[in-house]
């Protein structure tokens, strides 16, 4: 089984006013009660949901029987920048547990705790040494722990697995379409992960990064980006968003997110929130020349129609 669609242009990259590139790609976003209000391209294909699968991850790691405060619960729920209090309380997770860096599976990036699933990684070793089971192969989907992840899975997204892979951190990758995506996320965002996330949006990500940035400059909105152009978000009023790029790229989700956020009338906290959000529909002034900013990624003009008229 493969990823293979053919979704609308959503995201155009404008350099010195010429469009140069564009990119494809699917939205769906449920109402807080489950209904689909907005389906954009191809929302049923099962993708693999890459570091957006987190939050969900770690509700398996939870109902394993994980125990856990909050700040340690929300660095298991991240993509990271590695900065060094990522990293020393990566370090101390798995001190707690008796384990140490070398225990860890994700691979080096210099070093295995400054990868950015180290969390997830400690979460899932001490949850592992909290039940008495095997540590040395813990990423492997037939041990305990990722046997119960991939049951909770299942019953968040309301689906069966379409298929079972490596990701880039080793553990196992569960894929199922976006709509099971922004379904799992809706519940995510009502639990105590969700709270745990909020309540700590620099661990869950890091300085100037999307996730961090987001949860900032929207009050209670819940945010979780992942690999080849995945994303999830849960406003404060219970809407879901999630999406994917056909192609992977992650710069074409800001302007994506953005454009939904504003059909669908959330409201950065402040001024300075304001410029965040505007950044972040720009592409955050991914298009340079000479070291200025000479261009942006903006949605396509078909793309924020559609949304104005299924979210109107």
């Amino acid at each position: 089984m493969s990823f293979a669609t053919s979704n609308p242009v959503l995201v155009e990259v404008v350099r010195s006013g010429f469009v140069e590139s564009v990119h494809r790609g699917a939205m769906v976003i449920m109402a807080p009660d489950g209904t689909v209000r907005a389906a954009i391209g191809d929302i049923d294909t099962p993708v693999f949901p890459r570091s957006s699968n987190k939050p969900f991850q770690a509700l398996g790691m939870l109902n394993a029987g994980l125990e856990i405060d909050d700040t340690n619960l929300a660095l298991v729920c991240a993509s990271h920048t590695g900065e060094p209090g990522h990293v020393d309380r990566a370090l101390a997770m798995l001190a707690a547990a008796g384990l140490s860096e070398d225990d860890l599976h994700c691979p080096p990036d210099p070093r295995r705790a400054a990868m950015n699933c180290s969390g997830k990684h400690a979460g899932m070793l001490t949850t592992c040494v909290q039940r008495g089971w095997s540590t040395a192969d813990y990423t492997d989907p037939h041990h305990p722990l990722q046997r119960v992840i991939a049951d909770t899975v299942v019953e968040l997204t309301g689906e069966k697995i379409a298929a079972v892979g490596v990701d880039g951190c080793a553990a196992p990758l569960f894929a199922f379409s976006l709509t099971g995506l922004a379904r799992a996320f809706s519940s995510a965002a009502r639990t105590r992960v969700g709270e745990a996330m909020r309540a700590n949006p620099w661990l869950v990500a890091g300085t100037g990064r999307e996730d961090t940035l987001l949860m900032l400059a929207v009050p209670g909105l819940l945010s979780k980006a992942g690999a080849e152009g995945v994303h999830a978000m849960t406003l404060p009023d219970g809407t879901t968003v999630a999406l994917k790029t056909d192609d992977g790229a992650s710069r074409a989700r800001g302007p994506m997110l953005v454009a939904a956020l504003r059909a669908l009338g959330a409201s950065p906290e402040n001024a300075a929130a304001l410029e965040v959000i505007d950044g972040l529909g720009r592409g955050a002034g991914l298009v340079l020349g000479g070291g200025r900013e000479v261009g942006e990624l903006r949605v396509t003009r078909e793309f924020e129609a559609e949304l104005a008229d299924k979210l109107g």
